[in-house]
Parts: C-alpha cells; structure tokens; sequence
C-alpha cells in the first residue's frame, strides 16, 4: 500500500501554479509585443530635410541595366578641361561630398561609372578619380579595366584614396557589418530591425572625438539610407567586404602595378583601418604612390572631419603632375 505525503502533492501543485502563471505571462508579453513590432516594421521613412531635397533638385538620373541612377554634375573653373569623379563611400551616399532585390557588387559599381562617363559625353577625357571607403575598390576595379585595356574602360590620369579597406590583413569591419553581410536567412528580418539609434551610435563610431557630426547630420545620413528602402539592401551591398578579400589579387594588384599617378589621404585615428599597420601596409605594397596624414583626431570620414585639410591634401597632389 502506498502511502502520497500532502506536502509532496502541495508542491506540484505549485509546479503546475507556476507553469500556469508563466505561460499567461508570456502570452500577455506576445500580444503586446506583436503588434508593436508590426508597427515598427511599418514606420515610414523620414522626410528628406530641406539640404537633402536640395541635393536631390540639383542632380539627375541616368539608367542603367534598367534602373535609375543618380549622380551630380558641376563645373569648375572656366577654361579647365580636368574631370575628377568622386566615388563615396557606404553607407553613406554621394551627399558626402556637398542610396528592389538585388545583388550589388563592385563590378557592377565600376560599370555604372563607365556607363555615367559615356552618358555624359567624357569617354575620350582624362579622368581623375578621388575615392573614399567602398568606393576605393569601386576605384581599384576601374584602374584594373583601364590598365588592362577592357572594353569601355577609362582614362585614368590619377588616383586619389582615402581611407578605404583594400587591404582584407588590415581591414576591420563594425560589429554590425559582420553580422549583417552574414546572417543568410536572418539579413531580412535584421535589416528591418535596424533604427536611427543604432545608426548614429556605429557610425558615431567611426568619426574622431572632436569631429562628430551634428544631429541634423546624422539624420541626414539616416534618411539617406531609409529613402526608398535603402536600408534593407544593405546585407547585399555588404557583400564587397567578402569580395574584397575574394578577388585581393586583382584589386590589389592593380594598385601595386600602375604607372597612374596614385596618392593616399588618411585619416589615422580610423578604426576601421586603424594606424599604424594600415598605412605601414600600404607604404609598404604601394611604393609609388604618395601619402597624406592629417591630423591625429581625424578617423574614418576625413573628408567631412577635416574638409580644409584635405582639399588641401588632394589639391596638392592633382597639381604635382
């Protein structure tokens, strides 16, 4: 005969108290979360502020393979027959210098500057290139086509980058960055999960201590990437750091080997391609090319952190040949 001590049948009954309590608990937490996510989720982009519409009005549209693409044009001095394009950086936009499913990759970048060139009529000038972050390799595939005489190639007379990864050994991506060029099955959903918030805190990140943007600049750069749903392509455009590292040799190589007049601007306090090895690295594979360190405070974005000093980088080395 057996004999079932009450203590024992208080404590299951406990056990089962306490399942109960948290499976309500955790049903009431789903019925407010779902629809708060599905709010979220559906929060529409911000509105251009009044200096990005104007960026915006002063540019055009170009279509290339289908799609529009945008870019900007001025003139400078009369009488001057130097064309310099700018290749920016990501995930910013060309507003640096003043973003439907597809698989982006910096071949198709290099053609859609080809494309740009010829639809504007340059395909028999010179073209100097000044490049930053991404659009260093965007620049270092366009040097391969044009020392290797493609087809539909450019003119290349200089080369000018700043603070761009093209070395895979020194190159540092953020946090997010690896997590998003990675995360397969999960890039659509973390896409949709990224905010302002934490936005400015990566990018905050990489600007020196006294050189962070301003509020209305952050959120510029913001809406830039949320306009027409930018941010959620930026796990495919992610992909050129997996492509830097694929195709080193050619890109890489292209840099080494070139008689085009090559010049670097570095900010040195970047974590992403932090000193000294970065610049070690490329004095060392890039003997021909010259070098310009600004400042000790300035990191990632020299060109917005200290625009004086590297105009005056740039313009120094576009007039020593």
């Amino acid at each position: 005969m057996t004999h079932r001590d009450s203590t024992s049948d208080e404590g299951e009954e406990d056990c089962e108290s306490s399942r109960s309590t948290m499976k309500e608990w955790w049903l009431h937490v789903g019925l407010i979360c779902v629809p708060l996510v599905a709010v979220y989720l559906h929060v529409p982009p911000p509105q251009l502020s009044p200096a990005l519409q104007n960026w915006r009005a002063t540019g055009d549209f170009f279509t290339f393979r289908g799609s529009s693409v945008f870019y900007r044009e001025s003139f400078g001095a009369r009488g001057s027959s130097d064309v310099v394009i700018l290749l920016h950086g990501f995930p910013t936009s060309s507003y640096d210098w003043y973003k439907r499913p597809h698989r982006y990759s910096i071949f198709e970048q290099a053609s859609i500057v080809e494309a740009l060139v010829s639809h504007l009529g340059l395909s028999e000038h010179k073209i100097n290139i000044l490049s930053h972050d991404y659009g260093d390799t965007v620049a270092l595939e366009l040097l391969y086509r044009s020392d290797h005489n493609r087809t539909g190639h450019l003119t290349i007379k200089s080369l000018c980058l700043s603070n761009g990864g093209i070395f895979p050994e020194t190159h540092h991506p953020r946090f997010l960055q690896k997590v998003l060029k990675d995360a397969g099955y999960l890039s659509p959903v973390l896409t949709r999960l990224m905010n302002y918030y934490l936005f400015s805190r990566g990018i905050g990140e990489v600007f020196g201590p006294f050189t962070q943007p301003t509020d209305a600049e952050y959120w510029d750069m913001w809406t830039g990437i949320r306009f027409k749903d930018g941010n959620l392509v930026i796990d495919s455009i992610l992909q050129y750091i997996n492509q830097r590292l694929k195709h080193r040799d050619r890109w890489v190589g292209a840099l080494t080997s070139t008689l085009v007049p090559v010049h670097m601007i570095y900010g040195p306090l970047d974590p992403v391609n932090p000193h000294p090895q970065f610049i070690r690295q490329y004095q060392k594979l890039v003997q021909r090319s010259t070098v310009s360190v600004l400042d000790e405070h300035i990191s990632h974005y020299p060109q917005l952190e200290d625009p004086t000093g590297f105009m005056n980088a740039y313009l120094n080395f576009i007039n020593s040949f």
